[in-house]
């Protein structure tokens, strides 16, 4: 790759990191589930009407959506609201990266090979430190959503590849269309009127700052430059800079919101990207040609992306 390239894999990186704690700024001014809809309404508008007509069939970008928009981005803006932290939940979101091959196994008989389990028992490994470093200091059940969310994450992977889009920006900007009535109707029913009203009048630019940077910065800039460096290179040699998120994440959430990094904790980050780089890089047996584009800040297991 170009220098120039390289660096713009590295800024992209850095881009989705920060992403975790900039969303922990807006969840100081948004309900999460509001906050999901409006970033995704921002990412879409005006973009929606610049990139044409979505170039595969209306099912995937419906099902990439609500699997990727409205449950992924969902659990994940709910785990953090209610305690996860934003280092960890950029670290432990990269086990999607396991769902996404066992996923793979299911529906795409793709047959993982020795040396992709191996690395999926690692990252596993990396989960279960980063669970007992958790259990011991926070919320439990917002752990759990965060996995959640990457279970969702891992089955949008999926549904990216079978759809193969050729265009990741296009692709993107109309997934970004299809959450934001269903959040916005979750967010009446579970949050209520009243607390979205509320943010939106004490709105301020910290918040505005906060949710043009997760809808432009993080969604629009980070998903066209990871799509444009891969139409110009293997996937093999793009992918890898993906594992620089929860680096980026982990960093600036210790930097910028003051979280605390234990051992056990730089443990499970050891674990988990080296499990994550092992599953994402190993040839698996039988697998299909990757989608030309992503969808998310994904490895290569994925070819398919906060």
């Amino acid at each position: 790759m170009r220098p120039v390239h390289i660096a713009l894999a590295v800024l992209v990186a850095a881009v989705w990191g920060v992403n975790f704690v900039v969303i922990e700024v807006g969840l100081g001014h948004f309900p999460p589930l509001l906050f999901s809809a409006l970033r995704f309404l921002v990412a879409a508008l005006p973009a929606v009407f610049f990139v044409g007509r979505p170039k595969v069939a209306w099912k995937w970008v419906i099902g990439v959506g609500v699997a990727l928009g409205v449950a992924k981005f969902g659990l994940l803006f709910l785990g953090m609201d209610r305690g996860m932290p934003a280092g960890l939940s950029s670290l432990v979101l990269q086990i999607q990266a396991v769902f996404t091959a066992v996923f793979a196994a299911l529906v795409l008989r793709e047959r993982p090979g020795k040396v992709r389990v191996a690395g999926m028992a690692l990252a596993l490994g990396g989960i279960a430190l980063a669970a007992v470093d958790e259990g011991a200091s926070g919320p439990v059940l917002a752990f759990v959503l965060v996995i959640a969310a990457a279970a969702c994450w891992g089955v949008s992977n999926v549904l990216t590849r079978k759809a193969a889009p050729p265009d990741a920006l296009n692709f993107m900007v109309w997934v970004s269309v299809i959450p934001v009535l269903p959040l916005l109707a979750l967010s009446l029913l579970f949050e209520g009127p009243d607390a979205g009203l509320a943010a939106l009048r004490g709105l301020d630019w910290g918040g505005l700052g906060a949710l043009v940077y997760v809808a432009w910065g993080a969604t629009v800039f980070g998903f066209g430059a990871w799509g444009f460096l891969l139409r110009r290179y293997p996937a093999s040699a793009v992918a890898p800079f993906s594992l620089l998120v929860p680096v980026f994440g982990m960093s600036s959430a210790a930097l910028l919101l003051d979280e605390s990094v234990s051992g056990l904790r730089w443990a499970a980050a050891v674990l988990l990207v080296g499990g994550v780089a092992v599953t994402s890089l190993a040839r698996a047996g039988g697998a299909r040609p990757p989608a030309p584009a992503p969808v998310t800040p994904a490895p290569a297991v994925e070819r398919s992306q906060v």
